[in-house]
């Protein structure tokens, strides 16, 4: 039976949640836990969901106030905020605890300036998911293309073929990164090749697209394939090329999008 990607709608929740630990798992690269009462039964359904993380300010310093004894954000106060997108990388929902990761570039971005220097015991906003795309039934092959924004995703894709246990080839995944030293950990499971695409001092996005126009009819996995690309938003003509017009794959059974703009700060992908 095909495989098809089904859209699930999820109440919009707001959640004070508070940094408590930090850890950089590459030079631009950092794992964040944030944890609070109010992400007690917090799930994430699709391995591409996106949440809401909403930022009290210019300063890193600077920590939201919650209302009253029960500790309830001011809602109006977090819309107001400055606030960025991210895919929800892992989670305890008994003990209320959530990780994420973040690419930081130096004072660049309020959200990477947060991630990077923020204390710890800050308190942010999370909002979300309203939203989720879920994989129904198996793909027989894969194809996982991103950069450093798409490894959380990447990174969940990849845990569930790990679930499954199969070391029948299924897939490439493709990750860029600046070079060999900015590489954060990240294992395939048996019968997945990954194949990190350095920059080498190239524009973000461009060794990924040469790396998806490089791939032939002969490189398609078999059978059923779903297959993920995300990255900078000039990603998304040379992915289509490759999936729809190259593969043949069915447009139902892929996402392509844009997770960033260059030049646009404000910019959040279609989801």
């Amino acid at each position: 039976m095909p495989f098809t990607l089904d859209r699930v709608p999820r109440e919009l929740v707001f959640r004070p949640v508070t940094l408590t630990a930090r850890e950089r798992l590459a030079p631009h690269y950092l794992r964040l836990r944030l944890e609070g009462e109010a992400l007690r039964g917090f799930d994430s359904l699709g391995s591409d969901d996106h949440i809401r993380l909403f930022f009290p300010g210019e300063s890193p310093a600077e920590g939201f106030r919650l209302d009253g004894d029960a500790g309830a954000l001011d809602v109006g106060a977090l819309r107001e905020s400055p606030s960025r997108e991210y895919t929800p990388l892992a989670w305890d929902a008994e003990a209320g605890v959530l990780e994420i990761e973040f690419v930081v570039h130096g004072e660049h971005g309020i959200a990477g300036r947060w991630a990077d220097h923020a204390p710890i015991g800050s308190v942010i906003g999370v909002g979300g998911p309203r939203g989720s795309m879920v994989i129904t039934g198996e793909p027989d092959g894969w194809l996982l293309a991103g950069d450093e924004t798409a490894l959380p995703a990447i990174r969940r894709f990849l845990a569930r073929l790990s679930r499954e246990g199969d070391a029948t080839p299924r897939g490439l995944v493709l990750v860029e990164v600046p070079d060999a030293a900015h590489r954060p950990a990240l294992e395939a499971p048996a019968g997945t090749e990954l194949r990190w695409v350095h920059r080498d001092g190239r524009p973000q996005g461009e060794a990924l697209v040469a790396a998806l126009d490089a791939l032939g009819p002969e490189d398609r996995p078999v059978g059923e394939v779903f297959a993920f690309v995300a990255a900078e938003h000039a990603i998304v003509k040379p992915g289509r090329a490759l999936l729809l017009d190259r593969w043949g794959l069915a447009s139902d059974q892929l996402v392509v999008k844009g997770y960033w703009r260059r030049g646009e700060a404000e910019y959040h992908a279609p989801h």
